[in-house]
């Protein structure tokens, strides 16, 4: 699921758009580059997440995985990218 966007379903920033920047167990981590930037992402339960299947950044998701470097700027490109294609 890393490099996936995904909306929050739950909690107080519910319908908020995320980039999954990692993974353990049931939960997950989401950064929106602003807000919850990559250095403090957001914790969250796999439950209370939609993911979304269009919206994918392989070099951003490789990075992420390979545990390089991943600035806040390619996170909100990656969001608004998705935002003004009509995604939402």
């Amino acid at each position: 699921m890393i490099g996936m966007l995904a909306y929050s379903k739950a909690g107080h920033d519910g319908q908020t758009l995320y980039v999954i920047v990692g993974e353990e167990d049931g939960y997950v981590y989401l950064s929106d580059g602003r807000l919850k930037p990559i250095e403090k992402p957001k914790k969250k339960n796999k439950k209370h997440i939609q993911p979304v299947k269009w919206g994918y950044d392989g070099d951003v998701r490789e990075r992420l995985l390979a545990g390089e470097t991943v600035r806040n700027e390619e996170i909100k490109r990656m969001i608004k990218m998705f935002q003004t294609k009509g995604g939402i």
